[in-house]
């Protein structure tokens, strides 16, 4: 089984009550052939939310306790990321997921670049804190351009 991000199905998950919808990864849901999950959601956040970026490094470094997730208003929303991603390797493991697709420059779901933590466009290479937590479990991830090509 795979996991999917919710946006990449069509979902309206995103901070800003968007979708990233790729037909493909939607119809591997249709056929049953992959679950969706967003860690966000997971994690007790509602849409829409406030944009949030990796301060001080990459998804490891959060869970390694030396970066946290804050919001565009300077909010500490670290806990919930980590919860969310707990929760994501949870359903990982229920479903027997080996592959998951999540979407890239997510503080959340990046699997190779992130936002850079100044709110200002910028993307820098890192991963997400579920990807992180994920690969650190033997869980092979990637975007959904990766899964494509």
């Amino acid at each position: 089984m795979i996991l999917v991000s919710s946006c990449l199905a069509g979902m309206k998950v995103r901070y800003n009550g968007t979708d990233r919808l790729d037909e493909r990864i939607r119809q591997l849901v249709e056929e049953k052939k992959a679950v969706m999950v967003c860690p966000e959601l997971l994690g007790g956040f509602q849409t829409p939310r406030p944009p949030a970026e990796i301060i001080g490094g990459t998804g490891e470094d959060v869970l390694d306790g030396w970066a946290k997730v804050v919001d565009q208003f300077g909010h500490d929303v670290t806990d919930m990321y980590v919860s969310g991603a707990m929760e994501t390797l949870k359903i990982a493991r229920e479903v027997g997921a080996t592959t998951v697709v999540l979407k890239e420059n997510s503080p959340s779901c990046g699997s190779g670049f992130i936002y850079n933590g100044t709110f200002s466009g910028e993307k820098t290479a890192g991963t997400g804190v579920t990807t992180a937590l994920l690969r650190r479990n033997g869980i092979h991830v990637l975007s959904e351009e990766e899964f494509w090509s």
